[in-house]
């Protein structure tokens, strides 16, 4: 006897939910698996460049109490990988061809908004967590302590005038310390996902330290008090990627 086209769907809508209702735990945690890496740089034409998702260098509660494990987590996960999905996207669908990041970013004022914006925020995200850590904080030496004393008198001159940029961004952005042509320290602001390696932003530099001033990067545990989120960030500061940045 012939199967009608609607005994052939019901028959194959019950096998599915069978198979679904006896699915082991490790099935589905692989299914998961697969769906978050779907989410994660998509494919480009070979050669061309592609941004990545740098690990985070510790756990999502370990900046506590300064900055909470929520906000870490939906920071990461949510936030940056779609940074990272979108440029990627973009370097495909508009065969942009630059080899490196450093490159895309010198011809930045030549990319779409959707690539330069996912650009910036892919970039400047990886960058941010790996200038922080747990127990950080406390006062640099050596190499980077005379640079910033040069440049601005003091530790403290200097995290004055850099907490002044982050405090007075308007809407969302970063606040950079960052290195000259002439290898002078400065710090200054972008908006939104600009960084100092971009040919159109007004600061221009090699990135030392960053701090995102995005209102998803401190609003869950800080709400609407922006200056209490830098003033704790201090303390998660790691020097020494600063020094090596340096």
């Amino acid at each position: 006897m012939k199967t009608s086209r609607r005994q052939f769907l019901e028959q194959a809508f019950k096998a599915s939910a069978v198979i679904t209702s006896v699915a082991t735990p490790s099935l589905l945690q692989a299914a998961n698996t697969v769906s978050r890496n779907a989410a994660r740089p998509a494919t480009t034409a070979a050669g061309a460049l592609q941004f990545s998702q740098v690990a985070l260098p510790y756990k999502y509660d370990a900046l506590e109490p300064h900055i909470d494990s929520a906000t870490m987590d939906i920071h990461y996960n949510k936030h940056h990988t779609t940074y990272i999905k979108n440029v990627n996207e973009e370097i495909a669908a508009q065969k942009i061809n630059y080899a490196t990041e450093k490159e895309f970013f010198a011809n930045a004022s030549k990319l779409s908004a959707k690539a330069r914006n996912n650009g910036g925020g892919a970039w400047n995200h990886n960058f941010f967590w790996q200038v922080m850590k747990p127990n950080g904080g406390g006062t640099p030496t050596g190499k980077v302590a005379d640079a910033i004393n040069g440049a601005f008198g003091s530790v403290d001159k200097f995290k004055e005038q850099f907490a002044k940029e982050a405090t007075t961004r308007f809407g969302s952005g970063w606040a950079w310390l960052v290195k000259d042509s002439s290898g002078k320290l400065k710090v200054g602001s972008t908006a939104n996902q600009d960084n100092p390696l971009m040919d159109s932003s007004d600061l221009k530099g090699t990135p030392l330290l960053a701090l995102d001033v995005w209102e998803h990067a401190y609003y869950l545990k800080y709400q609407n008090k922006r200056p209490d989120y830098i003033t704790n960030w201090w303390n998660v500061v790691n020097w020494e990627q600063v020094a090596k940045n340096l």
